[in-house]
């Protein structure tokens, strides 16, 4: 199915959301003292509102369900157009929500990593339930697996609530998460589309408008931050659409896209993991080993850092389209590899 009027209609509306509703809830954060305070391990400083994911969710959820009240998720025969449950777009949707409420009430009040993990863990469960599983491996040497019932479980719970915390994660500079997500989901919606999945696509345009939008306020310098709210918020959605959306084509490439449409903060994140554990620390213990960080050490700007991971996220979304079988992909690696040669060697520049 071809992109159509209802995939625009939603990233428009879903923009538009966002960028009149965030100096609302900036103004309300301001005025409640809802504010991050800086820090040791933070960059910005002066108190910032970081309720900023309260205006994506809204945006999102106003132009989903706006699509939905107008038939954008039926077909001509009144039919739903996707060829996957219906009960896994609600599980996406809904998931969405239950994700953002978590994120919210930890920006709000606070909540140790165990009760947010335990509650993640739950949501995404009840998203399994649904139909937003994981049931095919690609082991090496030996293809595509078939995963028995507790496994795709634990697999798919393993996905959804590591992402999740993975958008969080990079979340540490202006406009780094939100470029980032807003990157993926428009790759999302083209490779969703191109592999005949229309109403996965509509919840990737949906975001991809939001995020990108939100980066009017939260490019630096920031205005308002997204918090864990809408941190949680997009990366569950992400991932879910990557599930719905890619991963239900049975074929090695289609159970593949997803890790790679999303490898920036995957990476991010497991070389993070990695390198805590190895000296006896706490997952959960935050740093500064983010590559954000790292960049920023090696004396590169605020802008440049967030800018150079964008083109890495640029750079990958290609080379999803491209081992999608899409034919516009193969374009879009050799330019996006152009950006990134040229962007390195900037870098290198710099630093010297």
């Amino acid at each position: 199915m071809a992109f159509s009027f209802y995939h625009l209609f939603a990233f428009i509306l879903s923009a538009l959301v966002v960028l009149c509703l965030t100096p609302l809830v900036r103004k309300a954060g301001l005025a409640s003292g809802r504010v991050d305070l800086p820090g040791a391990r933070k960059v910005h400083s002066q108190p910032m509102v970081r309720l900023g994911g309260v205006s994506i969710f809204v945006g999102v959820l106003v132009a989903l369900l706006s699509v939905w009240a107008a038939g954008g998720f039926l077909g001509s025969d009144g039919e739903p157009v996707e060829r996957i449950s219906e009960y896994s777009v609600w599980g996406v949707t809904i998931g969405g929500l239950a994700f953002f409420l978590i994120g919210l009430i930890d920006d709000l009040f606070g909540l140790s990593p165990i009760s947010r993990l335990f509650m993640q863990s739950a949501v995404a469960s009840v998203a399994w339930w649904v139909g937003v599983d994981i049931r095919f491996l690609t082991i090496p040497f030996i293809g595509i697996t078939q995963l028995p019932a507790w496994l795709s479980l634990v697999v798919t719970i393993f996905w959804l609530v590591g992402m999740a915390n993975a958008i969080n994660w990079i979340d540490g500079l202006d406009g780094l998460a939100a470029g980032v997500s807003g990157i993926a989901a428009v790759v999302m919606v083209v490779v969703s589309l191109y592999m005949g999945q229309p109403a996965a696509a509509l919840i990737a345009a949906a975001l991809a408008g939001g995020s990108l939008a939100f980066l009017r306020y939260n490019f630096n310098p920031a205005q308002i931050f997204m918090g864990d709210g809408g941190a949680y918020f997009i990366g569950f959605t992400l991932a879910g659409v990557g599930v719905i959306g890619l991963v239900k084509g049975v074929t090695t490439v289609a159970v593949l896209l997803p890790s790679l449409t999303l490898a920036v903060p995957i990476l991010d994140m497991s070389a993070v993991i990695l390198l805590r554990m190895r000296q006896g620390l706490s997952p959960f213990v935050a740093d500064k080993r983010h590559l954000h960080h790292r960049l920023l050490n090696a004396g590169f700007s605020h802008r440049f850092t967030v800018m150079f991971i964008y083109v890495l996220a640029l750079w990958v979304g290609s080379l999803a389209m491209a081992f999608s079988g899409l034919r516009a992909g193969i374009p879009f690696v050799f330019a996006s590899t152009a950006l990134l040669s040229f962007t390195g060697w900037k870098a290198v520049r710099l630093a010297k």
